[in-house]
């Protein structure tokens, strides 16, 4: 007879769980939320790299509030740093010295808060582009597409605000951009920027105010959406990639306690120790070599972190000479359109996509089994176009660095990227959409006759054929289930009384966008097809085993007899 003991640990943890199921109910929550099926696949943790690098910066953002000023108020610098001894700086910049030389493990902490913010951005970012070529948008998760690109936006404003709080060269460069962006805006510019910084630029009250947007306002939001989008993906359950057995009605894989709970704990201090190791062996943001703001020096080769660069490149392209005077008021057009029109371009696609294709395809379905990119050309191309334009005006926002590298006159370089940035998207969208309808046809051919092998064998009667190795199950079902989508039909101009159907208009102006998404695709093999193509006439006496083998043939490369043996799965 054998007996059990309990330790007095597991007791406590025992009645402390009971005490909060008792008079909370999260026992049934637990259970629930545990039992969770979530598939498998490496870039679902894109998003959860995110989430990480998002704890990340709330550990070591609550280590630097500790020991920042925020404060532009004048003192003069004495501490271990020998370039910036007796010089006037703000308290701000002060004690970000301070932080970087004087506080044992500063300079780590905020070099790692710095690469997590580089690093949360990067996988929002990438994150997004997943979610969008696989189509993990649809319904019933356009809401929850809509929170991630507001993530995005209050990642940017995070980056931005926390990027500016050093007070140095560098940051001051960005707000002397920021106030000149405000103040193009008509009639109320001057106004704002007076506001935002307290009196005339740089005033006394911007880098207080960026503090608080910093630490509490935005990290609030985004908390708060984080929250929101976690609950939209337990609810509507995770999208998962097509394969065998996998259908819009079910989830395959594994649950998520105990497996992915382990995977998650493990994958954080991963995430957490390459930020580290990076924080601790690259150098990022040396506000030391830049010194305090002055308004006098902007030097070349200043850029803000790559999120930012985009509307750095934007101002750099646009003309200067892009000036209205309307009654006496100038009209700042080469402020307004690279600093306002283009991002509100940008922004205003990437949020509205989803709403736009649901509209255009007339697809009401829910859907939980992703995309393959190929079989969405125009998206994919689109998705491509857009990171196109994209890069383009990164790499413009170096234009003067790109200039210095490769000893290039920068006026060309300017002019370079200003035809790239219509041509560029134009020519990006044309070659992916072809390459998507490409490799559709291609997978509609290995479907109906296999692999290739690279094998050429005889007949005894002298045809050559070569040897195809038939698909299995898997790859077979991953080319063929997938019903594309196809343009709207609608009804007649006229009804059968010969009067204008009310609507047509708008309908018609549907259905050519509608033919402008999906006319340009290429069927997947039906099964009569696929029937059809498996029936070779005299082929089908040989053994089975390869597609368009004999069961006894002579190999042009040995001479010699070669059998071929197998089973042939194509018509699983």
């Amino acid at each position: 007879m054998s007996t059990s003991t309990t330790s007095p640990g597991a007791r406590a943890a025992a009645g402390t769980a009971d005490y909060l199921d008792q008079r909370t109910g999260i026992g049934g929550a637990v259970k629930e939320f545990a039992r969770k099926i979530f598939p498998d696949h490496w870039s679902f943790l894109l998003g959860e790299i995110a989430l990480y690098s998002f704890v990340v910066l709330l550990i070591s953002g609550t280590f630097l509030t500790l020991f920042f000023v925020p404060s532009m108020g004048e003192v003069q610098y004495d501490g271990p740093w020998p370039a910036m001894q007796g010089v006037e700086m703000s308290e701000a910049f002060a004690s970000t010295l301070r932080l970087s030389f004087e506080v044992r493990g500063g300079l780590l902490m905020r070099q790692v808060h710095h690469w997590a913010a580089l690093l949360f951005m990067a996988s929002i970012v990438t994150h997004m582009m997943r979610v969008f070529f696989t189509g993990a948008f649809r319904k019933p998760r356009e809401i929850n597409w809509v929170v991630g690109f507001v993530l995005m936006i209050l990642g940017l404003a995070a980056g931005f605000s926390g990027y500016s709080l050093p007070d140095d060269v560098l940051s001051g460069n960005g707000l002397r951009i920021t106030d000149g962006v405000v103040k193009a805006i008509p009639l109320i510019g001057s106004y704002m920027s007076f506001f935002l910084f307290g009196g005339e630029f740089p005033g006394t009250e911007i880098i207080p105010r960026l503090f608080t947007v910093h630490i509490l306002l935005v990290p609030a939001l985004i908390l708060a959406l984080i929250g929101l989008h976690l609950f939209l993906v337990v609810l509507h359950k995770h999208t998962q990639y097509p394969g065998p057995g996998r259908t819009d009605k079910n989830v395959v894989g594994y649950p998520l306690f105990p497996v992915y709970t382990a995977k998650a704990g493990g994958f954080f201090f991963i995430v957490f120790g390459v930020i580290a190791l990076m924080a601790a062996t690259m150098t990022i943001n040396p506000v030391w070599n830049y010194g305090p703001y002055d308004p006098s020096p902007v030097s070349a080769g200043a850029q803000p972190d790559w999120y930012m660069l985009f509307l750095e490149g934007a101002l750099r392209l646009m003309p200067g000479q892009a000036e209205v005077v309307i009654a006496g008021y100038t009209l700042s057009l080469n402020v307004l359109i690279p600093a306002m029109v283009v991002p509100g371009i940008l922004f205003v696609a990437i949020a509205t996509y989803p709403f736009i294709e649901a509209a255009v395809s007339g697809d009401k379905r829910e859907h939980h089994v992703l995309d393959r990119p190929r079989n969405a050309p125009f998206r994919t191309a689109f998705g491509v176009s857009f990171l196109t334009a994209f890069l383009v005006l990164v790499l413009a926002g170096s234009n003067d660095i790109i200039a210095t590298l490769f000893k290039m006159s920068i006026n060309d370089i300017t002019w370079a990227f200003r035809i790239l940035l219509f041509v560029g998207p134009a020519f990006a969208f044309w070659v992916t959409k072809r390459i998507c309808l490409g490799l559709q046809r291609k997978d509609r051919e290995i479907v109906l006759h296999g692999q290739e092998t690279g094998r050429i064998v005889r007949f005894a009667h002298g045809e050559y054929v070569e040897v195809h190795r038939p698909l299995d199950e898997y790859e077979q079902w991953v080319r063929v289930a997938y019903d594309p989508p196809r343009p709207l039909e609608i009804e007649p101009a006229e009804d059968s009384r010969g009067v204008r159907r009310k609507g047509y208009r708008k309908d018609r102006l549907k259905q050519r966008l509608s033919r402008t998404f999906f006319e340009d695709r290429v069927e997947p093999v039906t099964p009569a097809e696929l029937s059809a193509a498996h029936s070779h006439g005299e082929h089908d006496t040989l053994e089975p085993g390869t597609s368009h083998a004999p069961a006894q043939v002579t190999s042009e490369v040995g001479g010699g007899p070669v059998p071929e043996t197998g089973t042939d799965e194509r018509n699983r």
